[in-house]
C-alpha cells in the first residue's frame, strides 16, 4: 500500500470537502506537506481523512476537519 498519494490543490479540495484557499492555508499553516510550489505543488491525500459524501449522488455531507498543525502541541488551560 503507497504511503504517499499526490494530488493537485483542487483534488484535495474535493477530497476533503473544502474550498481551495483552505488547503493552501492548511499548507501555510504546516498542517499538510506541500510537495513542489506554484502550479507545480501537490498535496498527500493521505495525511487527511476525505469528507464524508453521499454514496449514489456524491454531495458533500461533512467535510474533513481541519488536521493540527505538525509539531505544536495542544497545552491544557
Amino acid at each position: 500500500m503507497p504511503s504517499i498519494a499526490l494530488a493537485t490543490a483542487a483534488d484535495m479540495a474535493y477530497w476533503t470537502g473544502r474550498p481551495i484557499g483552505t488547503i493552501w492555508r492548511w499548507a501555510s499553516e504546516g498542517r499538510i506537506t506541500v510537495y513542489g510550489s506554484g502550479k507545480k505543488a501537490r498535496y498527500n491525500l493521505l495525511e487527511v481523512e476525505p469528507a464524508e459524501r453521499d454514496a449514489d449522488t456524491r454531495e458533500l455531507i461533512t467535510p474533513t476537519p481541519a488536521p493540527a498543525i505538525k509539531g505544536c502541541a495542544r497545552v491544557a488551560a
